[in-house]
């Protein structure tokens, strides 16, 4: 997980306006003057995924106005299978483009805001903010898990109550037993006697 208080490695990405040259230069500055490395500045095009790729950058800052969404649509691409922090720079006001940049994955996005000083603070956000989501959306895969497990178990129990007739009690007794001693979790147990079933007819 990157942190903005050491020196981070960062990918500018811009839209195919020339206007964005300028403000690209400015966020270069201003990383620089924060102590960042800047990897460089691409386009955000079909080739942005592979680049991601290569790089590997702890943060992308992007530069866009009037082709925002055609670079949000390829930073889908470049970070879906390996999420980094994202800060975007850009003068569209519209609401659809905010909606589609925290679609994205965008963790700090700021409108008509461009200034070198201020460019720390807004990586500064992404970092923290994404690393908030990370652990959220961790703690939120967990759950869902450890809830599909219960789910399992509960069905292994009623089989074995059906089948064996053991109380709710016994039926968890034995699948923990089980675990135990053959050095499983729980859920696998519980897998191994739905699959059982299932073969037995």
């Amino acid at each position: 997980m990157p942190q903005s208080n050491r020196p981070l490695a960062v990918l500018i990405v811009t839209d195919v306006d020339a206007d964005e040259a300028s403000a690209a230069h400015a966020l270069s500055q201003g990383l620089a003057d924060a102590g960042h490395f800047v990897l460089g500045v691409r386009t955000g095009d079909l080739t942005l995924p592979e680049a991601v790729a290569h790089l590997r950058p702890d943060v992308i800052v992007i530069s866009a106005d009037s082709g925002a969404r055609d670079v949000l649509e390829h930073i889908v691409m470049a970070t879906r299978d390996a999420p980094r922090p994202i800060a975007m720079f850009t003068g569209d006001r519209d609401r659809d483009t905010l909606r589609s940049a925290l679609s994205a994955g965008v963790s700090a996005y700021v409108v008509d805001g461009l200034a070198p000083g201020r460019v720390q603070a807004v990586v500064d956000v992404a970092v923290e903010r994404f690393a908030v989501e990370q652990t959220l959306r961790a703690e939120l895969t967990e759950t869902k898990a450890e809830l599909a497990d219960r789910k399992l178990i509960d069905r292994a129990k009623r089989l074995l109550m059906k089948k064996k007739g053991m109380s709710e009690d016994e039926a968890h007794k034995f699948i923990q037993t089980a675990a135990m001693q053959k050095g499983l979790k729980a859920r696998e147990v519980a897998e191994r006697l739905i699959d059982f079933e299932s073969l037995l007819g």
